[in-house]
């Protein structure tokens, strides 16, 4: 099976502008293609493991990746999938993010020579003369057009700034400034993008009278709730400081059994067939389903180490066994007590288990926290030196626990 009928097969096609122009350049390894990462935080979360791993794909099958950090785009905000405004950035914050975003994708891209290459569109976004953009880009766009794409579509009742409105602008200037400088001839992005992406295909088209492609990926999980990594409470991050390799584990071990065969099929590298024998499972087997791709993807993330590691936590603490020497733990000091003791609120937080005092708050009154197999609801509740000397699991909803030691003083 060539690389484009994979990458159907896997589900992963939303849609295309030219299907055989692109399916004989992905085929033949001709496809020079950028995918843009906007640097909005200081990690890579798993929105973005999607297009990591089809980069990676079409790697393997000889085509050639741009990864395109957004150090002028961030300054901006990309609309699409909004109902607000994103919050505006300080430069040196999305330097420091993009040069975070770059380390990570090391795991996923190779970037050997002439393999792969990292550009910034703040290198030519941010010295760019407005004036001559309006006469060079803007007389080539329809506001008429523009109006009607669905990214500006969904926020005309709340209300869209006219910063944000030149986004798409902004990304079509990319897609010609890379075709011209690198030879970029496709444009991959998640389905959210289309209009985008049509909009830099037509601005090489008009500028250059050449042909360039775009294809979108079918948003994985992404329309109910945005379950893909971003939700309101947070993140599930691809940086192991802000989730570790067991709690990334755990996030694939816990999702929703109609979910689990999409995931392998488009985020796993198992082969089609092997993958088409699993779906003839029985249901008795979809927890075996979800410890797999659980693995496989902490391994494409973490390592197999840490994957191992990870499993073998989740099947110890899944079958009730809740003091594996593996597991999540957090190490207490003396300057953590006030009066040799620890409130529960703080060892929430300092576990990484809430982000905000008033979220520990929230999980106590509601019955989400027990600290060695007894309900804790009262948000008062403290630990005493002695006790934690010796280490306390805290479990916290069904599946996740934590282990708080004392650091001894001597």
């Amino acid at each position: 099976m060539e690389i484009y009928e994979e990458l159907q097969a896997r589900g992963l096609i939303a849609q295309v502008t030219d299907e055989k122009e692109i399916r004989d350049l992905i085929n033949g390894g001709g496809a020079r293609f950028y995918i843009g990462f906007d640097p909005t935080a200081n990690s890579l979360h798993v929105g973005h493991f999607m297009a990591l791993c089809l980069m990676k794909r079409l790697q393997m099958a000889g085509n050639k990746p741009i990864v395109l950090l957004g150090g002028g785009t961030g300054f901006v905000g990309d609309p699409s999938g909004r109902t607000d405004m994103r919050t505006l950035m300080q430069a040196e914050d999305i330097k420091h993010n993009c040069d975070c975003f770059k380390k990570q994708m090391e795991r996923f891209i190779d970037f050997g020579e002439d393999k792969a290459i990292v550009v910034n569109n703040a290198d030519w976004l941010l010295n760019l003369n407005y004036v001559e953009l309006l006469r060079e880009v803007g007389a080539c766009f329809s506001v008429n057009n523009m109006l009607r794409a669905e990214c500006y579509k969904q926020r005309m009742e709340k209300g869209l700034s006219f910063l944000e409105f030149n986004y798409m602008i902004m990304q079509a200037y990319d897609f010609l400034k890379l075709h011209n400088d690198y030879g970029c001839n496709m444009q991959f992005g998640g389905d959210d993008q289309w209009s985008n992406m049509l909009a830099g295909t037509e601005l090489i088209r008009k500028k250059t009278g050449q042909d360039a492609y775009a294809m979108t990926i079918t948003l994985l999980l992404n329309r109910e709730g945005n379950k893909m990594g971003k939700t309101a409470k947070g993140a599930v991050w691809l940086d192991a400081e802000k989730t570790t390799p067991y709690e990334f584990y755990q996030y694939w071990r816990n999702i929703d059994d109609a979910d689990v065969m999409k995931c392998l099929r488009m985020l796993t590298f198992l082969p089609i067939e092997e993958i088409e024998e699993i779906e003839k499972w029985d249901d008795g087997r979809i927890n075996e389903k979800k410890e797999l791709l659980a693995y496989e993807l902490t391994t494409l993330v973490h390592g197999k180490e840490e994957a191992e590691k990870a499993k073998r936590v989740s099947r110890a603490l899944f079958s009730g066994e809740g003091n594996s020497a593996d597991m999540p733990e957090s190490v207490l000091c003396g300057d953590d007590l006030t009066d040799g003791k620890i409130g529960i609120v703080d060892m929430l937080i300092k576990g990484g288990l809430a982000k905000s005092r008033s979220e520990a708050r929230r999980i106590i009154e509601q019955g989400g926290i027990s600290i060695e197999g007894e309900k804790v609801s009262d948000i008062g509740f403290e630990m005493c030196e002695k006790d934690l000397k010796s280490g306390v699991t805290v479990k916290k909803g069904k599946k996740i626990y934590h282990k708080f030691l004392l650091k001894s003083e001597n």
